[in-house]
């Protein structure tokens, strides 16, 4: 009897761990296959969501719709029928084909409508809907083909185009830059009236001329070598004015600055009546005109002899003597003006005095100068500002060193200066008889192979290893040319307009005549009656 219990017992305590470990078994079973479907979702979500977004984004950018991608697309066979007739569009009015250029316009019309009433309704186009607008742009398309408006002709036709819009703006600059040198070179009517004025004003006024007598008393001033001289050669009145004016009103001492005036016989009674009726806070104002100087005479002075010679006046005057191949910059009569020259004679000038300060008359003077006077200039005549950065105003874009006389006395890559402000002593001047060099390089550039124009060629010749370098802030250009740095401005002793575009004339640059203007009273009567404003 027990071991039948025992024998029965056995096969039912086996019984109940079967089914526990079949029931495991199907639970885990069942748990791999949720986990692995879960991680194929997991897998497969990123794929799914991030490839749609970033293909949206790019179809969004190009304005594209899956419809245009597709390989059987008549929308995009119709974008490009469209784009290529364009261009031959363009092309058929260049070879006065009007006829063809309206057919086609009026192709691209039709299929631009079948465009936009698809993208209207948000339904693709069909074949069928297209068929017809297809074959006629296609050949249009041909037969602008058959009229050589192919990719060859169309390059050969805009080099073409290209070279006579190029030769178009060389010619409109060429025109640019001559009316340009004839707008500087005008004389503005209001000047032209205050210089009458002022001549007959100085003629019919005698007390002017009585009260210019009675300043005789200051002529010691005019020599005292302790005082601040200047000097200005000009027949612009009020360009004068406005130096004389700018240096008194920014001075600390102005009773101590001395300016030397030296003018034309035309301008010399205007010149003196308006420094006589005017006062410039206690300033010394001499006038003279240089037909006084004795010295100055056609067997001392080199320009004077130039000025004499027929073909040298040819040159400067009619401008016929090379056919026009010389820019009209280059023929500016002023270049030969006695005014412009005077700056290598200014000993002669003025023999009494041993340190002057030169300022061209477009210059504006916004700081007190009487530092200028203290500045040791090492045994050098000149003292001025350099103007070279890098390769710009270096002696070689001014001087012909294809001359033999250039190459062997000129180092090309020495540095340039800019005449408008310059301290001269003359000590060193005479003694080195600055004069007689600027003379020989003149007599040496009769033919005009040295250079060509203006001063400061000249002026680079005569006082080469003669400069001492000022410090940049003494002396900033090209407020008649350019932009110039606003802190250089704010820096900057004397302003020079040089370059065309003068305060005084229409085109001067605007928003630096503010800087200019502020020196000009405006207020004055004889300014009111020629209009000055």
């Amino acid at each position: 009897m027990r071991r039948r219990t025992t024998d029965f017992r056995r096969p039912v305590r086996r019984r109940v761990p079967d089914a526990l470990w079949w029931a495991l078994c199907c639970a885990v079973i069942l748990l791999f296959v949720y986990i692995l479907s879960k991680g194929n979702k997991i897998e497969s979500r990123p794929a799914l969501t991030k490839r749609p977004y970033k293909h949206d984004k790019i179809m969004e950018s190009l304005n594209i719709t899956e419809e245009m991608l597709s390989s059987n697309s008549v929308t995009r066979q119709l974008n490009d029928q469209i784009s290529l007739a364009k261009a031959f569009v363009v092309i058929a009015k260049e070879s006065n084909n009007l006829q063809f250029a309206w057919e086609l316009s009026a192709q691209i019309h039709n299929s631009q409508m079948l465009l936009s009433n698809a993208a209207t309704r948000r339904v693709p186009l069909t074949t069928r809907e297209t068929d017809r607008a297809i074959h006629d742009m296609a050949l249009l398309l041909y037969q602008a083909q058959q009229l050589h408006y192919d990719s060859a002709n169309m390059i050969m036709r805009f080099k073409a185009k290209i070279q006579a819009l190029e030769e178009q703006m060389n010619s409109v600059s060429e025109k640019s830059s001559k009316y340009g040198q004839i707008a500087a070179e005008e004389v503005p009517k209001s000047l032209y009236c205050l210089g009458v004025r002022l001549t007959t004003e100085w003629f019919k006024n005698f007390n002017l001329q009585k009260k210019l007598k009675d300043k005789r008393h200051v002529e010691m001033k005019l020599k005292d070598n302790n005082l601040y001289h200047f000097c200005v050669f000009s027949d612009n009145i009020l360009a004068t004015s406005v130096v004389v004016n700018s240096t008194a009103m920014n001075s600390k001492n102005p009773n101590m600055i001395v300016f030397h005036l030296v003018t034309d016989e035309i301008n010399y009674a205007a010149m003196k009546a308006w420094f006589t009726m005017n006062d410039f806070r206690g300033v010394t104002v001499e006038v003279q005109k240089f037909e006084d100087f004795s010295w100055l005479n056609a067997s001392y002075v080199p320009v004077l002899k130039q000025l004499q010679d027929s073909e040298i006046q040819s040159y400067y005057f009619s401008g016929n003597s090379d056919e026009g191949r010389t820019p009209i910059k280059f023929r500016n009569p002023k270049y030969l003006s006695m005014l412009n020259h005077l700056r290598f004679y200014i000993p002669e000038v003025f023999p009494a005095l041993k340190k002057v300060v030169f300022l061209d008359d477009d210059v504006v003077v916004q700081k007190d100068l009487s530092g200028l006077f203290s500045i040791d200039l090492n045994g050098n005549v000149n003292g001025a500002v350099e103007t070279c950065m890098e390769t710009f105003h270096r002696y070689h874009k001014y001087l012909n060193y294809s001359h033999p006389l250039i190459r062997t006395h000129f180092d090309p890559d020495a540095c340039g200066w800019a005449f408008g402000m310059n301290v001269f002593d003359l000590v060193e001047w005479r003694k080195k008889n600055v004069t007689g060099i600027y003379h020989y390089w003149q007599e040496k550039n009769v033919d005009r192979t040295l250079w060509k124009l203006g001063t400061l060629p000249p002026g680079l010749l005569t006082f080469y290893g003669l400069t001492e370098p000022l410090d940049p802030s003494w002396h900033v250009l090209g407020f008649g040319y350019t932009n110039v740095d606003p802190q250089l401005i704010e820096r900057g002793a004397v302003l020079h307009f040089n370059g065309n575009s003068k305060p005084w004339l229409k085109i001067g640059i605007e928003k630096y005549k503010p800087l200019w203007e502020k020196y000009v009273e405006y207020s004055h009567p004889l300014l009111q009656q020629c209009n000055f404003h």
